[in-house]
């Protein structure tokens, strides 16, 4: 599949690490490093406009080492870029641990995964059908 880019920044465009990788690391496109304090959320662009089909989406997700190693995740995770958006992509990140973190020019903040998606329609029923589950949730399956 081939998506259009606009690269307005001064980075590589995104790319697999790996032949099974899933997701492509987004680079923070900034002026000047930015500290990022504890409990603190900041939209970090990445110079980057995309232009979806229809039927897809591109989804913006925690990079694992830096929430694992850091506390740094993407607030809304997964955030959804439609296919409609033609803006610069911008990645939601905040600082979940007790330390500043910096981010710095060119750094992998996040990842992109592009998904596909179906449109549905409502059937809307009074009843719906019984399965063993019911209406457990929130860990009604066990720990």
């Amino acid at each position: 599949m081939k998506i259009k880019i606009k690269n307005q920044s001064t980075h590589k465009l995104p790319a697999y690490e790996t032949i099974a990788s899933a997701g492509m690391d987004l680079r923070a496109n900034i002026s000047a490093p930015i500290i990022l304090k504890p409990l603190e959320r900041i939209i970090i662009k990445t110079g980057l406009c995309i232009e979806l089909p229809i039927g897809f989406e591109a989804q913006v997700r925690p990079r694992s080492g830096l929430a694992a190693k850091h506390g740094l995740t993407v607030l809304n995770s997964p955030g959804t870029i439609d296919a409609d958006f033609r803006g610069e992509i911008g990645v939601i990140l905040v600082n979940l641990s007790a330390v500043e973190f910096k981010i710095e020019d060119g750094e992998r903040i996040a990842q992109l995964v592009i998904a596909k998606h179906e449109h549905i329609q409502w059937l809307e029923v009074q009843n719906l059908n019984k399965t063993s589950r019911g209406e457990g949730g929130f860990g009604s399956t066990g720990k």
